[in-house]
């Protein structure tokens, strides 16, 4: 293993747009839920005419699909981000749409298939009124205490942010909009970190994990976390995901 120095320099001037994390390949790892989002959202697009795409990141996921619908629309509010999808998509005939809040900028039922992975906050009432009757919303959302481990590492324990983003909660939310839930799943999966560097590199991409993380102001925390994977120790964590399918 490099010096630690160099490990944390390399990791803070490394790219982190988008939502690949090939930068990570032999330094983390994380088990992936059962379900396989991204297969079934392909499958999912072959069905349809019209979707939408929420928070696309910088398209990664939606880009693995071989074929879309006659009209594909993606949104996305990080501008760096929005330009790597209209990079990816553009060429394959996808609108991207670049948001500011969760206000949709569509008419009422334009869209038989609402899709995401990993929307930041997913406001029901706009994905109902963009549906049209009889479609569908299909996500992956990030659950409750995903990656805790790590965050109370360095920030300690956060109680009441734990029941954030529970997925039993979400469903009774989207009802509440008018959504009626067919499928609900929820996994825990392992999380690995084998170098300091993986660690500062998920935290610079991941930037609401830990808001005010800098290498230099968790200097002390990295160095004891080196010590550790050098000692053959990989930090764990576990994240958790769900799967939700709503219908209007």
């Amino acid at each position: 293993m490099r010096d630690f120095e160099t490990l944390v320099a390399e990791a803070v001037e490394a790219d982190v747009n988008g939502w690949g994390f090939d930068w990570l390949e032999g330094r983390a790892a994380e088990e992936r839920p059962p379900w396989g989002f991204a297969t079934l959202l392909a499958s999912r697009l072959t069905t349809v005419g019209s979707a939408l795409d929420l928070d696309t990141g910088g398209g990664e996921v939606l880009s693995e699909a071989s074929a879309f619908p006659g009209r594909m629309v993606a949104t996305e509010g990080w501008p760096p981000n929005a330009q790597r999808a209209r990079e990816l998509l553009g060429p394959r005939g996808v609108d991207i749409v670049e948001t500011e809040g969760p206000a949709l900028p569509f008419p009422d039922g334009s869209f038989e298939l609402v899709t995401a992975r990993h929307p930041v906050r997913p406001d029901w009432n706009e994905i109902h009124r963009v549906l049209a009757p009889g479609g569908h919303y299909f996500a992956q959302h990030v659950g409750a205490a995903s990656a805790f481990e790590l965050i109370e590492y360095f920030l300690g324990p956060l109680p009441e942010q734990r029941k954030g983003r529970d997925a039993r909660a979400e469903a009774a939310a989207a009802e509440a909009a008018g959504l009626t839930v067919v499928d609900l799943r929820i996994a825990r999966c392992r999380m690995e970190f084998f170098d300091v560097g993986a660690v500062v590199w998920i935290l610079r991409k991941c930037v609401w994990w830990v808001p005010d993380f800098t290498a230099e102001l968790y200097g002390g925390k990295l160095r004891e976390l080196d010590a550790q994977m050098r000692a053959g120790r990989p930090f764990v964590a576990h994240s958790t995901r769900h799967l939700i399918e709503a219908r209007r």
